[in-house]
């Protein structure tokens, strides 16, 4: 695969990353607003999360700081992706 090729999909699964990053945080806080035991929830789901997270980023870097550069790009990317679409879904209601 060229490298743009492997630029590419290294920038999509940062993004994939960030989407089930800030979409589970997203989750999380509409779930454990409404729960008896809202800790229980943000302690769970920050730990999946990260370890979800960290593990992708070392998976996905191999010891390339290329990579990891792209893949957080990727990341932050869909932080303002699921930012803009949670907002619509608000204002939506």
């Amino acid at each position: 695969m060229s490298d743009i090729g492997m630029m590419v999909m290294v920038l999509g699964a940062g993004f994939l990353l960030g989407g089930i990053f800030y979409g589970g945080l997203w989750w999380t806080v509409q779930r454990g607003l409404v729960s008896k035991h809202p800790a229980v929830w943000f302690f769970a789901s920050f730990w999946l999360r990260l370890g979800m997270a960290m593990a992708g980023f070392y998976g996905i870097a191999h010891d390339d700081w290329r990579r990891m550069l792209l893949c957080v790009a990727g990341f932050i990317l869909a932080r303002f992706a699921i930012t803009r679409l949670t907002d619509e879904h608000r204002h939506a209601h």
